[in-house]
């Protein structure tokens, strides 16, 4: 784990706060965000990237609560957003609205509207229908929009086929053979001004020579579009910088910043990075409870308080996350195959199968590491379960950050028609 989650005296501790500490001010289970962790993480990609006329902005999709988007904003990040929604987080948490830019695949008109009327730094738009259809809005609006028009590099990252966006299989971008037609098209759209190209090859990539090929693509379409006759000033390279969940070799920022400047940077263009994962993944736990040991077919099941619902990755992506006990056995006590199980009713509530753990008794607690990211902003209330809770840590104080809801706050969108012939007692 990261530094900023040790033990002292045998207890887990984010920076100054022992788990056990927030687990039972909270009860569990309990998401846990070091800012201290997320600081380190921007500043190692910042400095990587220095000197370079660069923006980094956050892909508010990794973890949107409102803390964390402005513990970034006030480290100099701008959002990458892909929802009206995510804009409104965004602009809540303190970034301008010159900092942001409006990805993804499917906005609605509304979406656009919303963006132009707050003056939003870019729109980045990925199809010629999405394309005619901004240009509808911002004409009846009377005003221009900057857009990037997103290209797919045909560019496989190598990662799991779930998280990849940049081949020609997959639903986002426009095909860089056709690339040239939709920038002729939108230089003639009334409303339109584009401005820049925009890529996104995947998430959870550890590799830099994805990243290398889409880049020389890119830089080739650049000199083709401004032979053209066309002005690009801006190229927005996304993100999908991986972690360290189990046994990879991690992002290499310097490695990547060295591409950026041997091959995109000679351009001479503002760039814009977007990072998620790589700021906020390992700086999250999700902190829960065994609720019971069970043996069947000489299986031995942990059963824990956290749900599918709370970290839906393992059950979603089959996607691993190191489990730890938050106090530290006996020296010398043997470790014990298990599997790791939440209490939905469903199969897939599974985090973790034939995985080897310190002994542990009902009513211990564990941390599940890198959780940061794609953890309780993919949360749901699948079982009628509540949302799971948020906390923020900043060195010896913590805060929490999203209460749990209450029964009533989960239902008090709902309403009981009065056609109904039984109504609650």
């Amino acid at each position: 784990m990261i530094p900023e989650f040790a033990y002292r005296g045998g207890v887990l501790h984010a920076e100054g706060v022992a788990l056990p500490a927030i687990a039972d001010g909270m009860a569990t289970p309990v998401y846990v965000y070091s800012g201290g962790a997320i600081d380190r993480a921007y500043r190692q990609l910042s400095r990587a990237l220095e000197g370079l006329p660069l923006d980094i902005c956050y892909a508010v999709k990794a973890n949107g609560n409102l803390a964390v988007i402005n513990r970034l904003a006030r480290l100099g990040a701008g959002a990458d957003v892909v929802s009206g929604g995510e804009m409104q987080r965004a602009l809540a948490a303190g970034i301008p609205p010159s900092r942001i830019v409006f990805s993804g695949v499917g906005k609605t008109r509304d979406e656009m509207a919303a963006a132009l009327d707050a003056g939003i730094h870019q729109l980045n738009v990925e199809s010629v229908p999405e394309l005619e259809a901004l240009s509808e809005v911002a004409t009846t609006k009377g005003v221009t929009a900057p857009v990037a028009l997103r290209v797919n590099p045909d560019v496989d990252a190598g990662t799991l086929k779930q998280i990849t966006t940049g081949t020609r299989h997959d639903k986002f971008g426009i095909a860089l053979d056709r690339a040239p037609d939709a920038y002729r098209l939108a230089s003639g759209l009334p409303g339109i001004v584009p401005v820049g190209v925009a890529i996104h090859i995947g998430s959870q990539i550890t590799r830099l020579d994805p990243y290398d090929r889409a880049f020389r693509r890119v830089a080739s379409l650049v000199e083709t579009l401004r032979a053209a006759g066309i002005a690009i000033a801006r190229i927005d390279l996304g993100g999908g910088f991986g972690i360290v969940y189990q046994g990879e070799a991690g992002f290499d920022a310097t490695g990547y910043a060295r591409l950026v400047r041997d091959i995109v940077a000679p351009l001479d263009c503002r760039l814009t990075v977007e990072p998620g994962r790589f700021l906020v993944g390992p700086a999250g736990l999700l902190l829960t409870r065994v609720l019971y040991i069970k043996t069947e077919a000489a299986r031995r099941f942990l059963i824990v308080d956290a749900g599918m619902n709370d970290l839906m990755r393992p059950a979603l992506y089959d996607a691993w996350h190191d489990i730890v006990a938050v106090t530290t056995p006996a020296d010398g006590m043997p470790g014990e195959l298990c599997d790791v199980a939440g209490p939905v009713c469903e199969s897939t509530d599974i985090f973790a199968k034939d995985r080897r753990l310190p002994p542990v008794a009902a009513g211990a607690l564990l941390a599940f590491a890198n959780a940061g990211a794609y953890g309780a902003v993919m949360a749901n209330s699948y079982n009628a379960r509540p949302l799971v809770p948020e906390v923020l840590v900043a060195g010896d104080r913590f805060a929490v950050v999203r209460k749990r809801p209450t029964f009533a706050d989960s239902i008090a969108n709902e309403t009981m028609p009065n056609w109904c012939t039984v109504r609650p007692a």
